[in-house]
């Protein structure tokens, strides 16, 4: 045996404002911390032709794309951000941690844009063939999220402004997923304190990691 560290796809998902971009970071660092190779990426984007593919995305008037536009788009910008950045860092043992996957994919163009689902996970199937190790979704109270996210006063807020009916389809759909895919994803309670937040998705990551190498 090589004696090589197996490397893992960790996703952070959740609805605008939920505090996963934070948290995301904020594992990365922690992780970086012991001696691990880290990247800390995000979807859409992470690769320059996906961060192209994000700009049309997530500026403009929330109808500017048509659902199945939209999930062409994604699974395009996805496609290349596997290859360029995720696959490379994963074989070489690397911890990727993605702001955003194609669970975001599923529920936003699959789920509350159009009743997209089936296409979605074909698309998926057929383009990138992947599902991430694990998936950390921070939960929160939409009405808290949608708050959040226009108080960061971007540029990129054209699924925020789709409203906080939108933001309520949106938990539920994940927590919808969370069943779903049970042995992937782990639902962590958002709605304490940042510190509290970090320590719970530490300790699940650490474990997940900690049974990589056994």
């Amino acid at each position: 045996m090589s004696g090589r560290v197996a490397g893992i796809f960790v996703t952070f998902e959740g609805i605008d404002g939920s505090g996963k971009s934070t948290q995301a970071r904020r594992l990365a660092e922690a992780l970086a911390a012991t001696g691990r190779e880290v990247v800390l990426t995000r979807e859409p984007g992470g690769s320059p032709g996906a961060e192209e593919i994000r700009a049309l995305l997530l500026q403009g008037e929330a109808d500017r794309w048509s659902p199945e536009t939209e999930c062409l788009l994604f699974t395009a910008a996805r496609r290349d951000h596997m290859e360029k950045r995720v696959l490379p860092a994963l074989a070489r043992g690397a911890v990727v941690i993605s702001d955003r996957f194609a669970d975001s994919t599923r529920l936003y163009q699959g789920i509350t844009r159009g009743d997209l689902r089936g296409l979605v996970d074909k698309l998926h199937a057929l383009m990138i063939g992947r599902e991430p190790d694990l998936t950390l979704l921070i939960d929160i109270d939409p009405t808290v999220g949608l708050e959040r996210a226009f108080a960061r006063k971007g540029s990129e807020e054209r699924f925020e402004n789709m409203g906080q009916a939108m933001q309520a389809r949106m938990r539920e759909g994940f927590l919808a997923l969370a069943a779903e895919f049970s042995e992937r994803i782990r639902v962590i309670d958002g709605a304490r304190d940042p510190d509290s937040v970090a320590a719970e998705v530490l300790a699940t990551v650490g474990a997940r990691l900690d049974g990589a190498r056994a």
